[in-house]
């Protein structure tokens, strides 16, 4: 049947992006030449980056309820070549349809997100403005894109070398125009945090690593990332909630709590947290009262590959603080495994590992990001 063959396809495609997801990043940051960007490739403009790194409760947050529409969905006629033949003929709906009954990964669930409405204009003034979205809005858009993408140079790879593409070899990526307008389409925000072990007596330090496992997680799959990631959304079980709502869970912070504690700790996701009650968090704000854990912002950008933002933060504990907070780390976790290199703990923070991992393993873009940035603010970090 056609629709046999169609999804086939579309899943040799799926399965080759997430086998060539550094290479295929380096091929969309060529397509973003025009656009600001570090050495990672990450999409970088002046105005998101501040000149020295910012405490993280600094960070403005602004809520928009009832943001204007995105122009571009996923749904639109330049993706029906992302969406594959049903068994009754018809195309499915859209990208995340697809994705949940062709080539599920392990982890995916539609669940409310924040989708990012403004960019930071001003370097100065480290400010986001959010509303409300579905994670799945976003997937329609980011992993679409990446697969249109991986279905062109697939075609082309038997050519040899790096495809020469331009935008208009893409008709969905080109329908959404400049990537650094939030407006074009539902902007997914992953919460990204370099998380460093700092030992104040001796002046060493260690960061976390993570390999994200493509057979388990939708986007990232295959390659490096700082520890811990997660996409910027409520926490589930907020049935009380009404929608359009803010709601507790708008807070970078405790955003990077829930990480921590789900990929450092291996704890479960936290249905409707109580923060006010939290143990964990409790833990996390005393360890800052005291000096033990700082917490900064570096700045914003967008991944090439699939548009996605990538908020950029560090945590940094002293090493007491760290191995009392941290006594149970795990090595593997339900998005794939930890990285440590020698008898510490996660892999040395030194020029040469920054370099090797910034620029020679394959990684996402915004840990590439983070560790070149964090190197280059390294004396306001550990200081």
């Amino acid at each position: 049947m056609a629709a046999n063959g169609s999804q086939r396809r579309w899943r040799s495609v799926r399965r080759y992006l997430n086998q060539s997801r550094a290479t295929l990043t380096a091929v969309a940051a060529d397509l973003s030449a025009g656009w600001p960007r570090l050495d990672s490739g990450l999409i970088v403009l002046p105005e998101w980056l501040p000149p020295a790194p910012v405490p993280l409760d600094q960070v403005r947050l602004e809520w928009r309820a009832e943001p204007e529409p995105p122009r571009v969905t996923g749904v639109e006629p330049g993706s029906f070549l992302v969406r594959p033949l049903r068994e009754d003929g018809e195309r499915y709906p859209d990208y995340a349809s697809a994705l949940c009954e062709v080539d599920p990964p392990a982890l995916l669930e539609d669940r409310p997100a924040y989708r990012l409405i403004e960019t930071p204009t001003d370097a100065a003034d480290a400010r986001l403005v959010c509303g409300p979205a579905r994670y799945f809005e976003g997937l329609n858009v980011s992993e679409a894109i990446a697969h249109e993408l991986a279905a062109l140079c697939m075609a082309t790879a038997g050519r040899g070398g790096r495809p020469n593409l331009n935008r208009t070899d893409l008709p969905l990526r080109n329908l959404i125009g400049d990537p650094a307008d939030p407006g074009s389409r539902p902007t997914s925000l992953a919460l990204c945090t370099l998380t460093v072990r700092h030992d104040t007596g001796s002046g060493a330090a260690s960061f976390l690593l993570h390999w994200r496992d493509p057979e388990r997680v939708a986007s990232g799959g295959g390659l490096y990332q700082v520890a811990p990631v997660g996409v910027f959304q409520p926490a589930p079980g907020r049935g009380d909630q009404a929608p359009g709502e803010a709601g507790p869970d708008f807070d970078l912070w405790r955003g990077v709590a829930r990480e921590l504690s789900e990929e450092l700790l291996g704890a479960p996701e936290h249905q409707a947290p109580d923060y006010a009650d939290w143990p964990f968090l409790r833990q996390l704000d005393q360890a800052r009262e005291k000096g033990g854990c700082r917490a900064w912002y570096l700045g914003f950008g967008l991944d090439p590959l699939t548009l996605v933002g990538d908020i950029l933060t560090v945590a940094v504990f002293d090493a007491a603080t760290f191995d009392e907070v941290f006594a149970d780390l795990v090595t593997a976790n339900e998005e794939g495994r930890l990285v440590s290199e020698g008898d510490g703990v996660g892999v040395a923070f030194t020029e040469e590992n920054v370099r090797r991992y910034a620029g020679d393993e394959p990684m996402q873009p915004a840990g590439a990001a983070l560790l070149e940035l964090a190197w280059r603010h390294r004396a306001a970090l550990l200081g």
